[in-house]
């Protein structure tokens, strides 16, 4: 019964005011093969578990000066480890209570039987060795998550770049059959990403939203170039083989199943925000946020550009002209992010301007 689980003897303090007392309980305790430290006064044992290390205490529960209830809680804000089991002489259940409530692990009555009291000192040393097992393992496991929550992170990192890279050389090769379309797509994320903050979003969803600015159009690569680059007005076939980019955006970018939030915006940025959008029809803030942003991001940048059949209008004109499609093509609260984030950077461009 001794080995509770340690490969050295076990030590223990054993504080009592009373020198039979820990003459008997210590004489028993080595002859059993424990290591024993005896101390007859509180401040004698507080100092030696400060200075050592021990498995258990053995504590007296009154005596002169400090009583072992108030030993309890110092010595294991000095061990938390340390496991601790009451000698008294009075068998109270409120003492009994009040020790167990302090942290203490056992109780037992003078006089002790020594088999009582060696069984007391192995369930205390047990639960100790169990506990700071169960201590070590949640330690352990959650290095194990941090380092694993790392490793995905990176990984997700890593996959993202690969997303952005493949996307890209897809996006370049569609701007490339139109002149008027180059660049569009990188004006459109920095522009929808500056939104999201304006709007408060978090860093995670402005990523979001700035990486579906960038993939937004890729479907543009299956429509005709004699569609894409018309200098006049589509016919209602061209607009419904315009409209079909949407669907080949997301046959492409079906297999980035670890963006979903990222494909829903590129799904949703041509829905209007009073129903007349396509593909879905959806209305309101049944749109996605980052849908709702590059609507407006999408419409602006088409406006600013120069097309084959049009010049290219300023900025604060466009601002003017898209305010009359509030609430019809864009969300109000998306058009007042839109307009503070083109007059922030109509001033920061005249400042610049001015400066030079």
């Amino acid at each position: 019964m001794r080995r509770v689980l340690d490969a050295e003897p076990t030590r223990i303090l054993l504080l009592d005011d009373e020198e039979s007392i820990r003459v008997a309980i210590a004489r028993l305790l080595r002859s059993r093969g424990y290591e024993v430290v005896v101390v007859e006064t509180p401040a004698a044992a507080l100092a030696a578990v400060e200075m050592d290390r021990f498995a258990v205490m053995l504590c007296d529960v009154r005596m002169p000066g400090m009583s072992g209830l108030e030993v309890v809680p110092k010595a294991l804000a000095l061990d938390g480890d340390l496991a601790i089991v009451m000698l008294t002489a009075v068998n109270d259940a409120g003492t009994a209570t009040d020790a167990l409530g302090h942290g203490a692990m056992d109780y037992l009555v003078k006089p002790v039987e020594l088999s009582d009291l060696q069984a007391a000192v192995e369930r205390a040393a047990r639960r100790r060795h169990l506990e700071m097992e169960r201590r070590r393992v949640e330690e352990h496991i959650r290095e194990e998550v941090a380092a694993r929550t790392v490793e995905l992170e990176q990984e997700q990192a890593a996959l993202r770049e690969l997303t952005v890279g493949v996307a890209e050389a897809l996006i370049n090769a569609m701007e490339a059959k139109d002149v008027y379309l180059r660049g569009h797509s990188r004006r459109v994320a920095d522009q929808a990403a500056s939104m999201a903050e304006e709007l408060g979003l978090d860093e995670d969803a402005v990523e979001n939203v700035r990486l579906a600015g960038r993939l937004h159009d890729v479907g543009k690569i299956g429509i005709r170039e004699d569609v894409l680059n018309k200098p006049g007005t589509l016919t209602e076939e061209e607009f419904e083989h315009v409209k079909d980019h949407v669907r080949i955006s997301m046959e492409i970018l079906a297999p980035l199943k670890h963006i979903p939030v990222v494909l829903r915006y590129v799904h949703d940025h041509h829905e209007h925000f009073d129903g007349s959008g396509y593909p879905r029809g959806l209305r309101g803030e049944a749109i996605s946020i980052g849908g709702r942003i590059l609507a407006a991001c999408d419409a602006f940048d088409a406006l600013t550009s120069q097309r084959a059949f049009r010049e290219a209008r300023e900025p604060r004109e466009t601002i003017d002209y898209l305010e009359s499609s509030v609430g019809q093509l864009l969300d109000p609260r998306v058009f007042a992010a839109l307009k503070k984030v083109v007059l922030r950077r109509r001033t920061l461009t005249f400042i610049e301007d001015v400066e030079r």
